[in-house]
């Protein structure tokens, strides 16, 4: 007969320490979209642009990183009849028309599954956070999309974003009528031009939040 000592019992999981998972990267996400209407589904995405900003390590530093270098964008095919004339205008001034998209607009589906995907891949293991200003009418777009149309669902999960006005509020403390973008501090505003076309003003989101996060109001600490 053999026996085994305490020593050779092998560890009980019910007494093992829980481990904690890993903190991941974040890796931030500029997204804006254009649409027809004020909401989703009455209304229309009718276009969709994103790009890289940085990158931050679960130590807090962070990296920015061109946005130039990981672009996205999409024309999507209205999915609804209905639209708001004063939407239809600043569209417009972005180069898009919505009758053209009727014709020739991408799918949602197809469109929502290669987004996702491709902020899948360039997340690659870090988490995706997505940035606006404001964040709330481009991030209730989005998500309405992706979790209706993406064959995959969202790559943004149900709350991975930062809203850029709110982190101006978080060191400004003012009221939502002085954090407009005509309040911007001058050393803030992005170089690059807001043009109403998706991507371009996802480049252009991206260099503020580069700016933003790196600002620091005179007398505020650098770990603050």
């Amino acid at each position: 007969m053999t026996t085994t000592s305490e020593d050779e019992l092998p560890d009980d999981p019910a007494t093992e320490e829980p481990t904690e998972p890993p903190v991941r990267s974040d890796v931030y996400i500029s997204a804006d979209i254009e649409a027809d209407g004020p909401v989703p589904g009455r209304y229309s995405m009718l276009s969709l642009g994103m790009c890289i900003a940085g990158e931050q390590d679960a130590a807090g530093t962070f990296t920015p990183i061109q946005p130039e270098s990981a672009r996205f964008y999409r024309e999507l095919k209205p999915i609804s009849h209905e639209f708001e004339p004063s939407n239809l205008d600043v569209v417009r001034a972005g180069g898009l028309d919505r009758d053209r998209l009727l014709r020739e607009g991408e799918d949602p589906v197809d469109a929502m599954t290669d987004a996702a995907r491709w902020v899948n891949d360039l997340a690659h293991g870090r988490r995706p956070v997505f940035v606006g200003w404001p964040m709330g009418y481009d991030w209730m777009f989005l998500q309405w999309y992706f979790h209706t149309y993406s064959v995959i669902g969202s790559p943004f999960a149900f709350g991975s974003a930062l809203d850029m006005k709110s982190m101006m509020y978080a060191v400004t403390h003012h009221v939502l009528d002085k954090l407009g973008k005509e309040h911007i501090p001058a050393e803030l505003l992005p170089e690059r031009p807001h043009t109403h076309n998706a991507l371009d003003d996802a480049v252009e989101q991206a260099e503020l939040f580069q700016n933003l996060r790196r600002w620091r109001m005179p007398g505020q600490r650098d770990d603050y």
